[in-house]
C-alpha cells in the first residue's frame, strides 16, 4: 500500500551527502554488518552501522560518497551508537547505496 505524505512531511527529512572516511568490520552485529564513519561537512562526522557486507568490501566503501538521513536521533546497536541513515536501494535482501553521480561537497543538502 502506498503511504502518502505531504511536502511538509519531507521536508523534515534531513538528506546529506557525507564521504566514508573510515570502515570497520561490527561483529557484535545481528547481521553482517559494517561500521562507517561518514564525513559531512560542517556537520562533522557521524557513524554509521550498515548491513552492506554482501555488496561492498571496506576497499570499495573508503573514500565513497553516500547519501544518509542525519537528522533522526542516535540509536544504540549492540556495543555501537548509530548517528545517521545511510540510504540504499533495496534488492531481495541486499543494500544498494545511493550516491551522487560526480563528486560533490560534504554536507550538500538532498532535495
Amino acid at each position: 500500500m502506498e503511504k502518502i505524505i505531504t511536502y511538509e512531511d519531507f521536508t523534515k527529512v534531513d538528506l546529506r551527502i557525507g564521504t566514508i572516511v573510515e570502515i570497520k568490520d561490527f561483529p557484535e552485529a545481528h547481521r553482517p554488518a559494517y561500521q562507517l564513519s561518514i564525513d559531512f561537512g560542517a556537520l562533522g562526522v557521524k557513524k554509521s552501522s550498515a548491513q552492506i557486507t554482501s555488496l561492498y568490501t571496506k576497499e570499495d566503501l573508503l573514500n565513497r560518497q553516500v547519501v544518509a538521513v542525519v537528522n533522526f536521533p542516535k540509536k544504540q546497536i549492540a556495543k555501537f551508537m548509530s548517528e545517521c541513515l545511510v540510504v540504499g536501494a533495496v534488492k531481495e535482501n541486499d543494500v544498494f547505496l545511493l550516491h551522487p553521480e560526480n563528486k560533490v561537497k560534504n554536507g550538500a543538502v538532498v532535495s
